[in-house]
Protein backbone atom coordinates (compact mmCIF):
# COMPACT_ATOMS: atom_id res chain seq x y z
CA UNK A 1 0.00 0.00 0.00
CA UNK A 2 2.71 2.22 0.54
CA UNK A 3 4.03 2.31 -2.90
CA UNK A 4 0.56 3.81 -4.11
CA UNK A 5 1.48 6.98 -1.64
CA UNK A 6 1.27 10.16 -3.10
CA UNK A 7 5.00 11.85 -2.37
CA UNK A 8 3.61 15.56 -1.93
CA UNK A 9 7.39 17.13 -1.66
CA UNK A 10 7.85 15.91 -5.11
CA UNK A 11 4.52 16.87 -6.43
CA UNK A 12 4.73 20.00 -5.10
CA UNK A 13 8.64 20.41 -6.18
CA UNK A 14 7.33 19.58 -9.48
CA UNK A 15 4.47 21.86 -9.60
CA UNK A 16 6.09 24.88 -8.79
CA UNK A 17 9.25 24.11 -11.28
CA UNK A 18 5.91 24.06 -13.70
CA UNK A 19 4.59 27.62 -12.74
CA UNK A 20 8.13 28.73 -12.54
CA UNK A 21 8.59 27.93 -16.12
CA UNK A 22 5.20 28.34 -17.69
CA UNK A 23 4.64 32.39 -15.64
CA UNK A 24 6.77 33.70 -17.68
CA UNK A 25 5.67 32.21 -21.07
CA UNK A 26 2.16 33.58 -19.85
CA UNK A 27 3.42 36.75 -18.85
CA UNK A 28 4.78 37.54 -22.77
CA UNK A 29 2.28 36.24 -24.56
CA UNK A 30 -0.08 38.38 -22.37
CA UNK A 31 2.15 41.98 -23.26
CA UNK A 32 2.60 40.53 -27.01
CA UNK A 33 -1.26 40.82 -27.80
CA UNK A 34 -1.90 43.84 -25.29
CA UNK A 35 -2.07 47.85 -26.63
CA UNK A 36 0.14 49.77 -24.55
CA UNK A 37 -2.90 51.47 -22.66
CA UNK A 38 -4.05 47.22 -21.43
CA UNK A 39 -0.45 46.44 -20.39
CA UNK A 40 -0.40 49.64 -18.30
CA UNK A 41 -3.48 49.08 -16.48
CA UNK A 42 -2.36 45.45 -16.10
CA UNK A 43 0.16 43.13 -17.17
CA UNK A 44 -1.15 39.81 -16.16
CA UNK A 45 -5.05 40.23 -16.79
CA UNK A 46 -6.49 38.54 -19.79
CA UNK A 47 -6.81 41.29 -22.79
CA UNK A 48 -10.01 42.93 -23.33
CA UNK A 49 -9.10 43.49 -26.88
CA UNK A 50 -6.32 41.03 -28.76
CA UNK A 51 -4.17 42.97 -30.65
CA UNK A 52 -3.24 40.51 -33.19
CA UNK A 53 -1.43 43.32 -35.58
CA UNK A 54 1.91 43.62 -32.77
CA UNK A 55 2.56 40.68 -34.73
CA UNK A 56 2.41 41.96 -38.27
CA UNK A 57 4.02 45.21 -37.11
CA UNK A 58 6.92 43.22 -35.37
CA UNK A 59 7.45 41.16 -38.20
CA UNK A 60 8.26 44.09 -40.51
CA UNK A 61 10.23 46.60 -37.83
CA UNK A 62 12.58 43.40 -37.51
CA UNK A 63 12.42 42.47 -41.21
CA UNK A 64 11.45 39.27 -39.59
CA UNK A 65 12.26 36.88 -43.00
CA UNK A 66 15.87 38.07 -43.61
CA UNK A 67 16.72 37.84 -40.01
CA UNK A 68 15.15 34.05 -39.87
CA UNK A 69 16.87 33.32 -42.83
CA UNK A 70 20.00 34.45 -41.35
CA UNK A 71 19.23 32.66 -38.21
CA UNK A 72 18.38 29.12 -40.25
CA UNK A 73 21.89 29.16 -42.21
CA UNK A 74 24.05 29.56 -39.46
CA UNK A 75 21.80 26.90 -37.47
CA UNK A 76 21.99 24.82 -40.02
CA UNK A 77 25.43 25.10 -40.78
CA UNK A 78 26.62 24.69 -37.18
CA UNK A 79 24.72 21.78 -36.14
CA UNK A 80 25.62 19.93 -39.73
CA UNK A 81 29.35 20.80 -38.91
CA UNK A 82 29.53 19.81 -35.32
CA UNK A 83 27.96 16.30 -36.01
CA UNK A 84 30.41 15.32 -38.59
CA UNK A 85 33.86 16.93 -37.10
CA UNK A 86 32.92 16.73 -33.55
CA UNK A 87 31.95 12.96 -33.83
CA UNK A 88 35.01 12.16 -35.70
CA UNK A 89 37.40 13.49 -33.34
CA UNK A 90 35.73 12.27 -30.01
CA UNK A 91 36.31 8.71 -32.07
CA UNK A 92 39.50 8.99 -32.47
CA UNK A 93 40.44 10.10 -28.70
CA UNK A 94 38.14 7.35 -27.61
CA UNK A 95 39.63 4.73 -29.04
CA UNK A 96 43.24 5.64 -28.13
CA UNK A 97 42.48 6.61 -24.69
CA UNK A 98 45.33 4.55 -23.74
CA UNK A 99 47.91 6.48 -24.93
CA UNK A 100 49.26 9.70 -23.38
CA UNK A 101 49.05 12.07 -25.96
CA UNK A 102 44.84 11.21 -26.50
CA UNK A 103 44.08 10.81 -22.77
CA UNK A 104 45.88 14.72 -21.98
CA UNK A 105 43.91 15.69 -25.43
CA UNK A 106 40.76 14.59 -24.00
CA UNK A 107 41.24 16.21 -20.76
CA UNK A 108 42.26 19.39 -22.52
CA UNK A 109 38.79 19.67 -24.40
CA UNK A 110 36.81 18.67 -21.11
CA UNK A 111 38.84 22.01 -19.50
CA UNK A 112 37.82 24.58 -21.75
CA UNK A 113 34.12 24.40 -20.12
CA UNK A 114 35.80 25.75 -17.20
CA UNK A 115 37.06 29.16 -19.15
CA UNK A 116 34.72 31.79 -18.51
CA UNK A 117 33.94 33.35 -22.24
CA UNK A 118 34.59 36.63 -21.24
CA UNK A 119 38.34 36.14 -21.00
CA UNK A 120 38.97 35.26 -24.88
CA UNK A 121 36.23 37.62 -25.57
CA UNK A 122 38.60 39.93 -27.02
CA UNK A 123 41.00 37.73 -28.62
CA UNK A 124 38.35 35.86 -30.66
CA UNK A 125 36.43 39.43 -31.85
CA UNK A 126 39.75 40.46 -32.71
CA UNK A 127 41.38 36.87 -34.53
CA UNK A 128 38.36 36.56 -36.45
CA UNK A 129 38.55 40.28 -37.95
CA UNK A 130 41.77 39.63 -39.11
CA UNK A 131 41.24 36.32 -40.60
CA UNK A 132 37.79 38.37 -42.73
CA UNK A 133 35.54 35.67 -40.49
CA UNK A 134 33.23 38.39 -38.99
CA UNK A 135 30.65 36.98 -40.76
CA UNK A 136 27.65 34.13 -40.38
CA UNK A 137 30.68 31.48 -42.00
CA UNK A 138 32.96 32.42 -38.61
CA UNK A 139 30.13 32.46 -36.40
CA UNK A 140 29.60 28.74 -37.77
CA UNK A 141 33.22 28.21 -37.30
CA UNK A 142 32.76 29.42 -33.30
CA UNK A 143 29.80 27.45 -32.59
CA UNK A 144 31.38 24.22 -33.59
CA UNK A 145 35.14 25.05 -31.87
CA UNK A 146 33.05 26.20 -28.94
CA UNK A 147 30.79 22.99 -28.61
CA UNK A 148 33.62 20.43 -29.18
CA UNK A 149 34.67 20.24 -25.17
CA UNK A 150 30.41 19.58 -24.28
CA UNK A 151 30.25 17.38 -27.13
CA UNK A 152 33.33 15.73 -26.45
CA UNK A 153 32.29 14.43 -22.97
CA UNK A 154 29.08 12.70 -24.65
CA UNK A 155 30.42 11.15 -27.38
CA UNK A 156 33.49 9.45 -25.85
CA UNK A 157 31.00 8.19 -23.23
CA UNK A 158 28.80 7.23 -25.48
CA UNK A 159 31.33 5.55 -28.04
CA UNK A 160 32.90 3.58 -24.50
CA UNK A 161 29.74 1.67 -24.64
CA UNK A 162 29.93 0.36 -28.36
CA UNK A 163 31.57 -2.76 -28.37
CA UNK A 164 35.47 -3.03 -30.21
CA UNK A 165 34.56 -6.03 -32.22
CA UNK A 166 32.53 -4.61 -34.29
CA UNK A 167 34.96 -2.18 -35.57
CA UNK A 168 37.46 -5.16 -35.54
CA UNK A 169 35.07 -7.39 -37.86
CA UNK A 170 35.02 -4.28 -40.07
CA UNK A 171 38.93 -4.52 -39.99
CA UNK A 172 38.72 -7.85 -40.85
CA UNK A 173 36.40 -7.59 -44.42
CA UNK A 174 39.32 -4.97 -45.37
CA UNK A 175 37.56 -1.70 -44.35
CA UNK A 176 40.31 1.36 -43.23
CA UNK A 177 39.62 3.29 -40.36
CA UNK A 178 38.41 6.13 -42.34
CA UNK A 179 35.41 3.38 -43.99
CA UNK A 180 35.19 1.77 -40.36
CA UNK A 181 33.93 4.81 -38.88
CA UNK A 182 31.58 6.21 -41.41
CA UNK A 183 30.03 2.76 -42.67
CA UNK A 184 30.20 0.98 -38.80
CA UNK A 185 30.22 3.60 -36.25
CA UNK A 186 28.55 6.91 -37.34
CA UNK A 187 25.01 5.34 -38.07
CA UNK A 188 25.67 3.82 -34.26
CA UNK A 189 26.03 7.31 -32.99
CA UNK A 190 21.99 7.80 -33.67
CA UNK A 191 21.36 8.94 -30.50
CA UNK A 192 23.81 11.02 -29.26
CA UNK A 193 23.66 12.39 -32.65
CA UNK A 194 20.54 13.71 -31.94
CA UNK A 195 21.08 14.95 -28.68
CA UNK A 196 24.23 16.67 -29.68
CA UNK A 197 21.90 18.23 -32.90
CA UNK A 198 19.16 19.26 -31.03
CA UNK A 199 21.20 21.35 -28.38
CA UNK A 200 23.37 22.61 -30.40
CA UNK A 201 20.36 23.84 -32.68
CA UNK A 202 19.03 25.45 -29.83
CA UNK A 203 22.04 27.26 -28.51
CA UNK A 204 23.20 28.85 -32.11
CA UNK A 205 19.47 29.83 -32.68
CA UNK A 206 19.17 31.35 -29.39
CA UNK A 207 22.63 32.96 -28.71
CA UNK A 208 23.30 36.58 -28.27
CA UNK A 209 26.53 37.57 -27.63
CA UNK A 210 28.55 36.03 -30.19
CA UNK A 211 26.52 37.14 -33.13
CA UNK A 212 26.79 40.38 -31.21
CA UNK A 213 30.49 40.81 -31.37
CA UNK A 214 31.18 39.14 -34.53
CA UNK A 215 28.50 39.57 -37.41
CA UNK A 216 30.07 42.92 -38.70
CA UNK A 217 27.47 44.32 -40.94
CA UNK A 218 23.65 45.03 -39.73
CA UNK A 219 22.39 43.08 -42.88
CA UNK A 220 23.82 39.58 -40.99
CA UNK A 221 22.50 40.09 -38.00
CA UNK A 222 20.37 37.13 -36.52
CA UNK A 223 16.84 36.85 -34.99
CA UNK A 224 18.16 37.66 -31.25
CA UNK A 225 20.52 40.39 -32.56
CA UNK A 226 17.37 42.65 -34.65
CA UNK A 227 15.50 42.44 -31.06
CA UNK A 228 17.38 45.83 -30.85
CA UNK A 229 14.97 47.27 -33.01
CA UNK A 230 12.68 47.67 -30.61
CA UNK A 231 14.72 50.31 -28.40
CA UNK A 232 14.68 53.99 -27.78
CA UNK A 233 16.99 56.13 -26.24
CA UNK A 234 14.54 56.57 -23.96
CA UNK A 235 11.63 53.96 -23.80
CA UNK A 236 11.01 49.99 -25.12
CA UNK A 237 8.00 48.88 -27.85
CA UNK A 238 6.88 46.47 -25.07
CA UNK A 239 4.17 45.05 -26.85
CA UNK A 240 6.20 44.92 -30.26
CA UNK A 241 9.47 43.36 -28.63
CA UNK A 242 7.39 40.60 -27.10
CA UNK A 243 5.64 39.15 -30.37
CA UNK A 244 8.98 39.36 -32.04
CA UNK A 245 10.19 37.18 -29.12
CA UNK A 246 7.46 34.85 -29.48
CA UNK A 247 8.23 34.78 -33.05
CA UNK A 248 11.56 33.75 -32.58
CA UNK A 249 10.90 31.41 -29.97
CA UNK A 250 8.13 29.17 -31.38
CA UNK A 251 10.69 27.14 -33.98
CA UNK A 252 12.46 26.06 -31.11
CA UNK A 253 9.90 25.26 -28.89
CA UNK A 254 8.65 23.02 -31.70
CA UNK A 255 12.28 21.47 -32.00
CA UNK A 256 12.51 21.19 -28.21
CA UNK A 257 8.96 19.55 -27.80
CA UNK A 258 9.09 16.73 -30.58
CA UNK A 259 13.32 15.76 -29.57
CA UNK A 260 13.22 16.04 -25.93
CA UNK A 261 13.62 12.39 -25.37
CA UNK A 262 16.40 12.57 -27.41
CA UNK A 263 17.71 14.91 -25.01
CA UNK A 264 17.47 13.01 -21.98
CA UNK A 265 18.42 9.97 -23.39
CA UNK A 266 21.15 10.83 -25.32
CA UNK A 267 22.69 12.93 -21.93
CA UNK A 268 22.18 10.17 -20.08
CA UNK A 269 23.70 7.58 -22.16
CA UNK A 270 26.52 9.46 -23.13
CA UNK A 271 27.99 10.43 -19.17
CA UNK A 272 27.13 6.59 -18.05
CA UNK A 273 30.76 5.69 -18.51
CA UNK A 274 32.53 8.58 -18.81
Amino acid sequence: MSENRTNWTVTFLIALGSLIVIFPLYMTIMIAVKSPQQMASSVLAWPTEWHWNNFSEAYKMTNFSHAFTNSAIVTVGAVIFTLLTNSLVAYAVSRNMEKRFFKMLYYYFISALFVPFPIIMLPIVKEMSNLHLNNPYGLIILYVVYGISFNMFLYVGYLKSLPIELEEAAVMDGASVWGTFWKVIFPLLSPINSTVAILTCIWAWNDFLLPLIILSKPSMATLPLVQYVFQSKFSVNYNYAFASYLMALLPMIFVYVIAQRWIISGVIRGAVKS
